[in-house]
């Protein structure tokens, strides 16, 4: 089969022809259609976080496909499902963490795209247990960025405690801020959107904003402190460390600053702030296969729907640069197969 592949930091991905996967217990094979080019493909690609993965790399886990054969054990997954393959590819159902549902917690999990092999390639293998049933309603390439894009910026605002009718900012509308600020509205928040481009900004008005901010040619953290007094909870999905810092400063007490993007750099905490004015901080990594539902159901109501545009598996070098220099609204999708 077809597949991109990593097989060394910091160099260009090679397409090649690689082995099918063979299955073991309890896992399906998928023929992906399409799937989703996210950040963290480009810093596995880099090796750029201090856990490396495994090379060489088949990176991807938005990808979306057709069950085309079930292994020994399944019963869940048949012939001709549609499912996604997302990060959280298996975790070890035995821990604390998996036992109290904060699965994507537990130290034995395996990550697609990253500890296992993902869905830049025509085939993808992965636990029946673990892959994300696709409503029958919804396309392939616009669905895959709801793999992660979709369940972890769904799964921030859970965790920020945000209720409806309250502020909540949301820094950088890029693949993951333009879903999360739609999952926002739907979950009935008011947003204030901030990028540092006109661009964004107005895309951010065009998805339902009720404030966007370019953080170039004001300062957001004093705009909304002047308008609002603060946001009851700050996401910040951007990748640079003054985003995480305006995030911080924006929300008011008692408010909470979730964080997403993964920047290689430190986020310094006013500790004397942070416990005078009862803000948390808190760390959201994706999301549960329960979140993934959740996820996903508000896509097939149409309350939810990421701007994608396509591209082959072969682009996927000319894709890395386009995300590097900041050139992308929204999600690129990689279409996979005969008919891409």
């Amino acid at each position: 089969m077809k597949a991109a592949v990593v097989n060394s930091f910091k160099q260009k991905l090679e397409i090649k022809e690689v082995e099918k996967p063979t299955l073991e217990y309890g896992e399906v094979l998928v023929k992906i259609e399409a799937c989703g080019v996210c950040h963290t493909d480009l810093h596995a690609a880099h090796g750029d976080w201090p856990v490396k993965p495994k090379l060489p790399l088949i990176p991807g886990h938005e990808g979306v496909g057709i069950v085309v054969e079930v292994g020994e054990g399944v019963r869940s997954i048949k012939v001709g499902d549609r499912v996604g393959i997302p990060w959280l590819y298996s975790a070890c159902g035995e821990c604390e963490y998996c036992l109290s549902g904060q699965e994507t917690l537990c130290p034995h999990q395996l990550n697609g795209g990253y500890s296992v092999d993902g869905g830049y390639a025509e085939y993808c293998k992965a636990p029946a247990d673990y892959v994300a049933k696709i409503p029958e309603n919804l396309d392939p390439v616009e669905v895959a960025p709801i793999l992660c894009a979709g369940v972890t910026t769904y799964k921030a605002l859970k965790v920020s405690n945000a209720k409806p009718g309250e502020w909540v900012a949301i820094y950088g509308i890029g693949g993951l801020g333009h879903i999360a600020l739609q999952y926002a509205k739907a979950m009935g928040l008011n947003v204030v959107a901030v990028d540092i481009s006109d661009d964004k900004s107005a895309l951010a008005k065009k998805l339902g904003a009720d404030i966007a901010i370019n953080g170039l040619k004001e300062d957001p953290v004093e705009t909304i402190r002047e308008k609002l007094g603060g946001v009851h909870a700050a996401i910040s999905v951007a990748v640079n460390r003054k985003a995480f810092e305006q995030a911080y400063q924006s929300v008011k007490r008692g408010g909470s600053l979730v964080v997403v993007g993964l920047p290689n750099d430190e986020l310094p905490i006013p500790i004397f702030d942070t416990v005078l004015n009862g803000v948390t901080v808190k760390g959201s990594i994706v999301g549960t296969r329960k979140d993934m539902q959740e996820a996903l159901d508000f896509a097939a109501r149409g309350k939810v729907r990421p701007i994608v545009e396509t591209a082959p598996l072969e682009d996927i070098n000319e894709v890395f640069e386009k995300m590097e220099q900041g050139k992308i609204n929204g999600r690129i999708v990689l279409k996979i197969g005969e008919d891409n």
